[in-house]
């Protein structure tokens, strides 16, 4: 199906964060997102608490994506939504909400798998970022996932690595928890490494099969250093904060490098995608764009307001599901556990 003014809702709310977006012909209209500050007192995300918030945010949120598209809904052609993967609470307000919206339009529901869409948001057309060309091999590293996937078309993906425990960007969050850095902690890590020496301390990387990944030894390792330091130094933390940050990203960034090149090595393919939240942070980025000249990669690296949990990557897999015509029906559900 195509339409001169195909403009998409995209709707996104898959874990703590309420986005919508609106889209027409690859182009971003407006990107709004609600963060739900609420989860920092905890130290992480209160599944309850998020989807209470959803419920209070959607509502604000689209009609600012299409106050600041300058669109009417009545213009609307379909609805994305994130059906999942995601806690499913937060899953099923958005899902609620979209299927009730299409509905009293009368246009069509478009369901959205949250781990495409981090890989496909390489295709909006944004300055400074260019899409892959297939096939491509796409790592997509958050706070809930760890994975790397080859890339034959835009609905053509095969996992062929992935965590067998935790994510990275979990690993990243719990190691700033034992050094009592605030939740977040992943962007503090990130900001404290860029000052620090990478080769101050060790810390194991873990060993399991070429293309897959573990990270709860790691978290251990972290634990066990900082309690064996502070028992000797109470102020261990505070004194070696920057050096201690950068030596647990270069071992974690060297980690996910050492699982891209057998990847590669194993698929022939040296077009390089990363998406998710964790593609945000400044070594790995760093680490592939030096891959560029050392190993003659090409590497695609989206901006960064689309690394992160965003309505705009829902919108282009919704806009490229609308023009094949392929659409959810009514009774459509929420899948926490959502696959490929």
């Amino acid at each position: 199906m195509t339409q001169k003014n195909c403009y998409i809702l995209g709707i996104e709310s898959s874990c703590d964060d309420t986005a919508a977006a609106v889209i027409n012909n690859g182009e971003i209209l407006s990107n709004v997102v609600a963060t739900q500050a609420i989860h920092e007192q905890y130290g992480g995300v209160v599944p309850e608490l998020a989807s209470r918030a959803h419920q209070q945010n959607i509502v604000p949120v689209v009609h600012q994506a299409l106050r600041t598209a300058n669109i009417d809904k009545n213009q609307l052609s379909a609805i994305a939504f994130t059906r999942g993967p995601g806690l499913m609470g937060s899953l099923l307000v958005g899902t609620s909400f979209s299927k009730s919206l299409a509905m009293g339009l009368g246009i069509p529901l478009i369901d959205v798998n949250h781990m495409q869409a981090h890989i496909l948001a390489h295709f909006i057309k944004a300055e400074e970022q260019t899409a892959p060309n297939f096939p491509f091999l796409a790592m997509t590293i958050s706070g809930g996932h760890t994975q790397i996937v080859k890339v034959t078309d835009y609905f053509e993906m095969e996992i062929i690595g992935q965590t067998i425990d935790d994510a990275v960007g979990e690993a990243f969050d719990k190691s700033a928890k034992i050094l009592g850095l605030p939740y977040p902690g992943g962007p503090l890590v990130d900001k404290y490494a860029q000052q620090g020496n990478p080769k101050a301390f060790k810390f194991p990387k873990p060993k399991v099969n070429p293309l897959d990944f573990s990270f709860s030894g790691l978290k251990t390792s972290v634990l066990y250093f900082v309690e064996k330091e502070v028992a000797k130094n109470s102020d261990f933390i505070a004194e070696n904060i920057e050096d201690i940050c950068a030596s647990l990203q270069f071992t974690i960034v060297d980690y996910l490098m050492d699982k891209l090149k057998n990847a590669v090595k194993k698929t022939g393919i040296k077009e390089i995608a990363i998406g998710g939240g964790v593609s945000a942070n400044s070594g790995i980025r760093t680490a592939l764009k030096e891959a560029e000249t050392k190993y003659g990669w090409t590497t695609h690296i989206p901006k960064f307001e689309f690394c992160t949990d965003n309505a705009a990557m829902i919108a282009i897999v919704g806009e490229l599901k609308f023009k094949d015509g392929s659409f959810a029906e009514s009774d459509v559900v929420a899948s926490a556990r959502m696959k490929f």
